[in-house]
């Protein structure tokens, strides 16, 4: 028999740790079940920071966005989450014109990049101060704030929705990727990123490129590290590092920044983001059960993920 008053939330990325989170601090008993553990997800291959997220429902999205950014900004008070702000840059290989997205204006010091600013081949960008996140870190912290509030963490796979249905009358669906098995949803495509971790040789600034190829370069320090990137390929399913790959992006990043010439890697990450066309939060009935959906966040998960949260925890809780 489901357990009434219980909530299952399915996976243990950002997003059903964050959500988890919300229900557990508010008192719902709350229970995670996972294939992967926490630091085993795509969210702890992830750079990562916030930004705005160009994705479908725009209305709803800047909504979800605009909240997770206050909430990294209160989380960057405290160094052991593993959020903290940084300046840099983010730049594009072409004109970006004068209009910004509407959640760019919450960064108080944004402004529009100088010529002399910009690394060679790039022609618009602007600088400002973003919460950065280190998500091995912080995925620790958000799993402490869940057990801490009384939360179970179970590596216990489920197999199924209808698995899930039998188990709690109230399921949460953060599979990110997942979905696309769990659920059956064919809109929800794999978008393959990796990353490289170097030691840090005196990077202090963080850039992004703006643009939608498939190698974006992406230079995210986190005091001794800095996590190189990327890629982002679609319908590949590959977790595995690849060696050309790696290479590519320290050649990227190096023409950015001269001083990752030679750098030392670390360690070299994969993950699968969970492209959709539409991201998806909303309830479905199923089996008897409430189903409530967090997924197709695409490269964005982070940036959604206090937002999204927080409207499925209410969703969950009726």
């Amino acid at each position: 028999m489901p357990l009434e008053e219980s909530v299952l939330v399915i996976g243990a990325g950002v997003a059903g740790l964050s959500t988890a989170v919300t229900l557990a601090e508010t008192g719902t008993p709350v229970r995670i079940r996972t294939s992967e553990h926490p630091r085993a997800t795509t969210s702890a291959a992830a750079g990562a920071m916030w930004g705005p997220a160009l994705l479908q429902p725009a209305d709803r999205v800047l909504g979800w966005v605009t909240t997770s950014y206050h909430r990294f900004v209160e989380l960057a008070a405290d160094p052991a989450t593993g959020v903290h702000l940084e300046y840099g840059r983010m730049a594009a290989r072409f004109d970006l014109g004068d209009q910004v997205p509407p959640e760019a204006e919450l960064l108080p010091d944004l402004r529009r990049c100088r010529p002399d600013e910009l690394p060679e081949g790039f022609v618009s960008g602007y600088r400002g101060t973003v919460p950065l996140i280190d998500m091995p870190r912080y995925l620790d912290h958000l799993t402490e704030r869940f057990r801490a509030a009384g939360g179970e963490l179970l590596h216990s796979p489920v197999s199924s929705l209808a698995e899930a249905a039998e188990e709690a009358s109230v399921v949460v669906n953060c599979t990110g990727v997942g979905a696309h098995e769990l659920i059956g949803d064919p809109g929800v495509r794999p978008v393959r990123g990796q990353q490289v971790v170097v030691r840090n040789p005196g990077i202090d600034e963080y850039f992004v490129e703006i643009g939608q190829g498939e190698e974006p370069v992406a230079v995210m320090p986190h005091g001794g590290h800095v996590v190189l990137g990327s890629t982002a390929v679609e319908h590949d399913w590959s977790r595995t590092a690849e060696g050309g790959t790696t290479d590519g992006i320290l050649r990227r990043c190096a023409r950015v920044d001269p001083l990752l010439s030679g750098a030392v890697v670390l360690e070299e990450k994969v993950g699968l983001r969970p492209g959709r066309d539409a991201v998806r939060v909303e309830v479905e009935r199923f089996g008897g059960a409430k189903i409530v959906h967090n997924y197709g966040h695409g490269s964005c998960g982070v940036a959604l993920s206090w937002g999204c949260a927080t409207e499925a925890a209410e969703l969950a809780r009726g």
